[in-house]
């Protein structure tokens, strides 16, 4: 009998928390951490967004979007509100996050932009993530900050912004950089 009363306690904890099937990716961030760390590496599991972000309300949790950078192979930003800051996560083709950026502040003025861009005059391959400088006029915009995205290491690499210019097209401020 001794042995059943030690066993049992333990197979109910196994039993119980195996019943509320297996963490998110956001399980166990905590604000002040070093977010970007915390999330590389972690499956993010394909749910609805309000129940993920219900789930996570001590994080200030809120989804800002996402667009596919390329589908071979497959990798896909999105943009998530954590803990008061904007983080942009690459995510492989069986949603694990490879990179994070630490998004810095975008407005109206500043916008934030992903798409192709020009390096003095010459097209470059591939993403770019900038935040640009808004400058009334222009069809393209130079930038204060910007990040090339590695689609064969899925990283974010960062890029010098001498000579960098951007569509207007490209913007993803919510307000448009309008």
């Amino acid at each position: 009998m001794r042995k059943f009363t030690t066993i049992l306690p333990l197979m109910l904890f196994v039993f119980c928390t195996g019943a509320a099937g297996p963490p998110d990716g956001f399980s166990g961030i905590r604000c002040g951490a070093d977010v970007p760390k915390a999330l590389i590496g972690r499956l993010m599991r394909n749910e609805r967004v309000v129940v993920i972000e219900n789930r996570h309300k001590d994080l200030g949790l809120k989804n800002l979007g996402g667009i596919e950078i390329s589908d071979s192979p497959p990798l896909f930003a999105a943009s998530w509100k954590i803990c008061g800051d904007e983080y942009m996560l690459l995510e492989d083709g069986h949603s694990v996050v490879r990179d994070v950026l630490k998004v810095p502040e975008h407005s109206r003025a500043s916008p934030e932009f992903i798409g192709e861009c020009t390096n003095n005059g010459t097209k470059m391959p591939g993403a770019i993530v900038a935040i640009l400088n808004n400058e009334q006029g222009k069809a393209a915009l130079s930038a204060k900050a910007a990040w090339k995205i590695d689609e064969k290491r899925a990283r974010f690499i960062k890029i010098s912004t001498d000579g960098l210019s951007c569509p207007r097209s490209g913007i993803v401020t919510e307000d448009g950089g309008q």
